[in-house]
């Protein structure tokens, strides 16, 4: 069955309010809500026109949104992913464990296949098919399941607003904050990463204005970022991709802080294609530049950046604008849908579980093995450094 969209009626109303809530004064955005037998799923594609509900109902309904862009962002990516488990598991009907295990193999390997850039997305699906061998029945593995994908959802938030507590430190007082692509709670399960860190300065009295760059060519800045912005209430410039050089160098700005998709273990970097260039621009004026992500998107698998696959999308969202040709005719183009950004442009990584400084090869394996029960987290993991040093 297809993925429905719709705009929101009356019949969503309650929905909407599932959507927008309020907490310490600012909107909540709440980008999926599972309903115990569909995966709600805020359209991306259509923000900041119009907002639309995508009804997920299968698996193949959750691939196809993530394909699309419906749902983005790697932390969002694995939630999603974690509940097209459930659907596929609930859609099926077997006395036999087994077989439900093979067929949820096979599901597994076609969802891996739809973002190969970010980790998160491997990470749940291997989380899910963990706790499923658990299940002795499939009534007893179809309830594992729910569950779990349940608690990836909820740890998100959880992890995101500690993201957020624990950077907010790091940001000015007053100034320019500039950040890249949407890192907000659109691409998480709520709350967001960097944009997370943002709203958490603001709420405890920074009064910064923000700077978002467009992020070419799917506009995830100024479509998604300038949105979720807007809803909260911070000041905030939309400037174009090619103007980051200038207003980096003009000294506006008191930092860089962006998301990431896959952090390998030596702390090299994948994000939105442009993340790189933000980084050079950064390190080149002695602006402080921080990564903010969860544990989830740390690959201690991948010793270095130049392992991590980066996806390339297809050349029509490069050379059409609203269905309109914006390049000649046989024009051949490269899509980079994400770039590496090596970990000696690094000021910090900020997670969940503390603030990892140079050098970060050291620091991410040591918050990454924190344990996730530890009372007590790690504020900061080595020593103090500008990012500058080679890792």
């Amino acid at each position: 069955m297809k993925a429905v969209d719709v705009s929101f009626s009356t019949a969503e109303k309650l929905f909407l309010c599932n959507f927008f809530t309020m907490r310490s004064q600012m909107p909540e955005i709440v980008p999926l809500e599972w309903t115990g037998d569909t995966l709600r799923i805020l359209d991306q594609t259509k923000l900041p026109q119009e907002q639309a509900v995508v009804v997920a109902r299968t698996f193949s309904d959750v691939a196809e949104a993530i394909q699309t862009m419906q749902v983005r962002g790697a932390p969002a990516i694995g939630v999603a992913a974690a509940y097209a488990m459930v659907l596929a598991v609930k859609a099926v009907e077997t006395l036999n464990t087994d077989r439900l295990l093979t067929y949820l193999s096979e599901v597994e390997k076609e969802m891996a296949n739809t973002r190969p850039t970010a980790v998160n997305l491997h990470w749940a699906l291997n989380r899910m098919m963990s706790v499923a061998q658990q299940g002795t029945s499939p009534g007893q593995l179809r309830q594992i399941l729910e569950d779990e994908a349940i608690s990836i959802h909820r740890e998100n938030v959880a992890a995101n607003r500690r993201i957020g507590e624990l950077g907010a430190e790091l940001l000015p007082k007053e100034g320019a904050v500039l950040t890249h692509c949407n890192t907000g709670a659109l691409a998480t399960a709520g709350y967001g990463t960097a944009i997370g860190v943002i709203r958490a300065a603001w709420e405890q009295g920074s009064r910064f204005h923000v700077l978002v760059t467009e992020t070419r060519p799917l506009l995830q800045g100024a479509r998604l970022t300038a949105w979720e912005l807007v809803q909260l209430g911070i000041p905030t410039n939309l400037i174009v991709d090619s103007a980051a050089g200038t207003t980096l160098a003009s000294g506006e700005v008191n930092c860089v802080i962006v998301g990431a998709d896959r952090i390998a273990a030596n702390g090299d970097t994948a994000n939105k294609i442009g993340t790189y260039s933000l980084a050079v621009l950064a390190h080149e004026f002695d602006i402080p530049f921080y990564v903010a992500a969860p544990t989830s998107s740390v690959d201690l698998s991948l010793a270095s950046g130049d392992q991590i696959p980066l996806e390339e999308r297809d050349p029509e969202e490069v050379i059409l604008w609203n269905g309109h040709s914006t390049a000649p005719k046989g024009i051949t183009v490269r899509n980079f849908a994400f770039d590496v950004t090596p970990n000696r442009y690094l000021t910090a990584i900020i997670t969940e579980r503390g603030i990892a400084r140079p050098p970060l090869d050291q620091a991410l394996s040591s918050l990454v093995e924190v344990q996730a029960a530890t009372a007590t987290p790690v504020l900061e993991t080595s020593q103090s450094g500008n990012g500058a040093a080679d890792g």
